[in-house]
This record gives structure tokens, C-alpha cells and sequence, in this order.
């Protein structure tokens, strides 16, 4: 059974960082586009970051550029996510997903990814 469990997420103040982790289980995802993806109350699910299967490939949301740092250890199944001058906007669920297929490349729309942790909450206040 394959299983994305997301951890990390929390309640922090404007400009405080958070490191989100991702651990897969069931497979490995060393060979296909892992990603992020956030989620606010009345909006829906958009995307935040992607990385390549080797990692030397990402894509970011405008909004995060230069703040947020998407990263993977193939050898742990772990992706990861650093937050860093977070602001209240960033207040969502964020949620882990791979492809299921093996693939060259980053993906920034949920229609290409496969698998899908049940998210972690990150909660920004001013």
C-alpha cells in the first residue's frame, strides 16, 4: 500500500520558518516528479512546488519564489519542503504528491500527480 504522510506543519508568526517532510512508503519515488500543493478554506488546491525525480530540476508558485526551498533524499523516500519568511497568505493545508509513473521533469498542475499524502496544516498569524 502506498502511503505520502506529511509532517511538519503548525501554528507560527509572520516571518518564522517551518521545514515540511513528506515520507513515502509502499514504492520508491527516486524516478518520478514529486510535488506540493496547498489548499485554504473556500479556495481550491493550488500549487506551490515541484522537483524533478534526480532533484536537479524545480518550479515554484510566483508567490513563494526566493522564499520556499523544495528538496528530496531518494535514498530516505523523502521529500521536503522549507518555509521560510512565511506570511499569513501562506495559511493552508499543504499537501505531498508523486507521479506514479516514472518521468523526466517538473509538474505544477494535480491533474499529473497520482498519489496524494492527507496534509498538514500550516497556519500563519500576523
Amino acid at each position: 500500500q502506498v502511503q505520502l504522510v506529511e509532517s511538519g506543519g503548525g501554528l507560527v508568526q509572520a516571518g518564522d520558518s517551518l521545514r515540511l517532510s513528506c515520507a513515502a512508503s509502499g514504492r520508491t519515488f527516486s524516478g518520478t516528479a514529486m510535488g506540493w500543493f496547498r489548499q485554504a478554506p473556500g479556495k481550491e488546491r493550488e500549487f506551490v512546488a515541484t522537483i524533478s525525480a534526480s532533484g536537479s530540476g524545480t518550479d515554484y508558485t510566483d508567490s513563494v519564489k526566493g522564499r520556499f526551498t523544495i528538496s528530496r533524499d531518494n535514498a530516505k523516500n523523502t521529500l521536503y519542503l522549507q518555509m521560510n519568511s512565511l506570511k499569513p497568505e501562506d495559511t493552508a493545508v499543504y499537501y505531498c504528491a508523486a507521479r506514479s509513473i516514472g518521468s523526466r521533469g517538473v509538474f505544477t498542475t494535480t491533474r499529473w500527480y497520482n498519489y496524494w499524502g492527507q496534509g498538514t496544516q500550516v497556519t500563519v498569524s500576523s
